[in-house]
């Protein structure tokens, strides 16, 4: 093969190499094979990484055997759980742009030929993508799996999400620390990512809708046969690429795309994957409107698996019944086919030799069942280029709800009001200022969605924020992701206590019901919502950060920060707000 990891015999960057590659084992006729990194963000920190080295070694023993050398590279590893304690959660997704530029260095530094990256924690997965779009280098990505959970006395399920949504409880007295510690103890019974339909297990099937994983490969069981199965079989395939130079922007096309956001609307994944995708389009430069893929999905799919915190199956059940394959399967005529797979066939041959299992929990689209999309974007006079609200798939969905709002600049302030009790039923409960810029990296809201649980106030109140929610978010009306954000002066920077907000969901839209001549004053007065980023990673971040609607991907120069359209007047019924 004419591969970029190669110099001419003689040359001093092939004598160098030579004598750096030896001392590590590689032989001298070794020398010339197709040079692969696989990607690992193996870290003690967190039960999603502690089982990676072993899948790394699987994997290079694989390619070696496919004609290919492989090379094991770290990378940053970011988890939610343990890294979001540190500077209002802003480390965790800026991480991802961390991680993507951590493999960018490495693989064009060495000029290497391609890459299998080990997917496991939320940012790892979008991270990894980011960068093969960017790269545009051969990539496989690998499901390294989900952990097993406990049971209770009770005989009820303990995993990692019921933990999360416990602990917004214990201040009011719906749940007893001690009752939170047995479940804490319970909750995860070996590595692997969330076991809910969350952000990780979401991005996996992602990464399988995108045609960058190997079809039948996602979700499943962390040290699994099918995960080892899986992990040899990358290593054959990227060999394979390389060979025919297939790369990620031969697959991950506009079709691609559009496939993707079926598959998140199919199987009520994270509202995450929304931005994570939009990132990846943005590296790759894909002609392609997310948001816009999201109003086609929408449109045309519903939800066909109801995997918790969604309804009551369970991770396992779902991969089971065939997992994302299963899903694109059933998705029928909304799936483009022709689109590539790293495998080396078309995503329509892949379904067309899937055949469900007779107990399976994925309903057919065109089948027995009703529902729409839980993924909804809306749009209107306070979220120009959107917001994005997720709906429970197995109980019943609010409408609409309109009332004052209350607004709150931190998490924790809102956490204090919503524990003291003044935060009343029929208000609209205002989280700004944790956006990537205004965090900066963009905070965590879903602790304050949890207070409000654990007070009783989920079907009572809606929440508005530019942070990022949890993808296990799915009660009421809950809209995050505002954008612009309040901290590049959107609109939502002008939103005072009082004011009168209308969210209607079957309209998709997201109004502040305040007149336009009035936010134009309190704008020429305003100072943009935020934190002082302070030294370091953050501040790096902050300062080169692009606008979410775009994906919230670093950029050196930051040439777009806001998204286009949001420069554009916006008017409904009776307001009139411009972004500056």
């Amino acid at each position: 093969m004419d591969l970029r990891s190669n110099h001419p015999v003689g040359s001093p960057r092939w004598a160098t190499r030579r004598a750096q590659w030896r001392v590590l084992g590689v032989r001298p006729d070794d020398l010339e094979r197709p040079k692969i990194a696989i990607v690992n963000s193996s870290s003690g920190l967190a039960p999603c990484f502690s089982h990676l080295d072993p899948i790394a070694q699987h994997v290079k023993d694989a390619i070696y055997a496919a004609g290919g050398l492989g090379f094991e590279i770290r990378t940053v590893a970011p988890t939610d759980f343990i890294m979001a304690a540190g500077r209002g959660g802003g480390y965790v997704l800026s991480s991802r742009d961390l991680l993507a530029d951590d493999i960018e260095a490495v693989v064009e530094g060495a000029q290497l030929d391609g890459m299998v990256c080990l997917a496991s924690c939320d940012k790892t997965t979008p991270g990894q993508l980011m960068a093969a779009a960017r790269l545009d280098v051969p990539t496989v990505v690998v499901s390294c799996g989900y952990q097993s959970c406990g049971i209770l006395d009770s005989g009820e399920r303990a995993d990692i999400e019921e933990v999360f949504i416990r602990a917004g409880h214990v201040a009011r007295g719906g749940t007893s620390v001690e009752g939170l510690c047995d479940l804490a103890d319970r909750a995860i019974q070996g590595p692997g990512v969330c076991t809910g339909m969350g952000t990780a297990n979401s991005m996996h099937i992602m990464a399988e809708a995108l045609g960058m994983a190997l079809p039948g490969s996602t979700p499943v069981r962390a040290d699994s046969e099918r995960m080892w199965d899986a992990a040899r079989e990358a290593g054959r395939a990227i060999v394979e690429l390389i060979a025919r130079d297939l790369r990620p922007r031969d697959i991950m096309t506009p079709a691609a795309f559009q496939n993707a956001a079926h598959a998140l609307i199919a199987v009520s994944g994270s509202i995450n994957c929304v931005k994570h995708l939009r990132a990846i389009a943005r590296e790759g430069e894909v002609d392609v409107d997310f948001g816009r893929c999201m109003d086609i999905a929408a449109d045309s799919s519903r939800a066909l698996a109801a995997v918790r915190p969604n309804g009551e199956d369970t991770i396992e059940d779902f991969e089971d019944s065939g997992g994302a394959l299963g899903v694109l399967a059933a998705l029928g005529a909304n799936i483009d086919g022709s689109v590539a797979t790293v495998s080396g066939g078309t995503l329509g041959e892949a379904v067309a030799a899937f055949r469900a299992p007779p107990d399976s929990i994925i309903a057919p689209l065109d089948g027995a069942g009703e529902g729409s999309a839980t993924i909804l974007i809306l749009r209107g006079s306070l979220a120009p280029t959107g917001g994005i609200v997720k709906l429970s798939v197995s109980e019943e969905r609010p409408s609409s709800f309109r009332g004052p709002a209350r607004v709150f600049g931190s998490a924790v302030d809102a956490i204090d009001a919503l524990d003291a009790g003044e935060v009343r039923r029929g208000e609209v409960l205002v989280l700004r200022g944790l956006g990537p810029v205004g965090m900066p990296g963009m905070g965590m809201a879903s602790n304050v969605v949890f207070a409000a649980n654990g007070a009783g106030l989920t079907e009572h109140i809606a929440v508005v924020t530019d942070g990022q929610l949890s993808g296990l978010v799915n009660k009421g009306i809950v809209v995050g992701e505002i954008t612009p954000e309040a901290a590049l002066g959107g609109p939502l920077d002008v939103v005072e206590t009082g004011d009168v907000i209308e969210i209607d969901i079957g309209r998709r839209s997201i109004d502040l019901r305040v007149p336009g001549e009035v936010l134009e004053t309190r704008r020429r007065h305003a100072s943009p919502t935020g934190t002082a980023p302070g030294p370091g990673w953050l501040s790096l971040y902050a300062s080169a950060v692009e606008d979410l609607a775009l994906g919230a991907v670093v950029r050196p120069a930051a040439r777009r920060r806001i998204h286009p359209t949001a420069v554009a007047r916006v008017e409904t019924e009776d307001v009139a707000c411009r972004i500056p």
